[in-house]
């Protein structure tokens, strides 16, 4: 039991430190923001496979979403947010920018198994990383083609990984209320 306990520190450290290769070498706000959304792919996807299917189910009150209802609304809103800044999200999401919100509402009501919300997470991550490590410097004072806010393109990229943060907090409150310690704390 000690020897996989200490595999499973060293595997953290390894993918704790890990950066997609294009941000590996990425200066300024971009390279900052998606090795943020690296460290938040990590927690999120280690709190996926951290809490029982049983807790998938479980929500903290009536109209509230529910553990599988947040993973998948984070998987959707990382296909959403490139699609806002002009690409174009896998077909099989179904996310589109001509439905906007209508595609996002369509995929987040998606029933999947828990083994699929996290196959979809991953996904989610690689293309929102993506994304974003294909915005370049030049671009990040314009303003997004498809966002209707005001604003620019570098604080578009700040709100998406402020967005992240927001869940990951509300997914560490489930998973405590359902005696599941976050594997970054054991």
């Amino acid at each position: 039991m000690r020897l996989i306990a200490c595999l499973f520190v060293v595997a953290a450290l390894v993918l704790g430190v890990a950066t997609p290769l294009g941000a590996q070498n990425r200066e300024g706000v971009m390279g900052e923001l998606i090795r943020d959304v690296d460290g938040l792919e990590i927690r999120i996807i280690g709190l996926a496979k951290a809490m029982p299917p049983s807790a998938y189910e479980w929500r903290p009150g009536a109209g509230v979403r529910s553990t599988a209802e947040v993973f998948i609304h984070l998987a959707g809103d990382n296909y959403f947010m490139p699609v806002l800044m002009g690409g174009t999200a896998p077909s099989e999401t179904g996310i589109d920018i001509v439905r906007r919100r209508d595609s996002l509402v369509a995929f987040e009501k998606r029933t999947m198994t828990r083994d699929q919300i996290i196959v979809e997470l991953e996904k989610s991550f690689r293309f929102l990383k993506q994304a974003m490590n294909d915005t370049s410097d030049a671009s990040l004072e314009a303003q997004p083609k498809f966002e209707r806010r005001k604003m620019s393109t570098r604080a578009f990229w700040i709100a998406t990984t402020s967005h992240l943060h927001e869940h990951l907090g509300q997914l560490i409150a489930y998973a405590r209320s359902n005696n599941v310690t976050p594997p970054w704390s054991k």
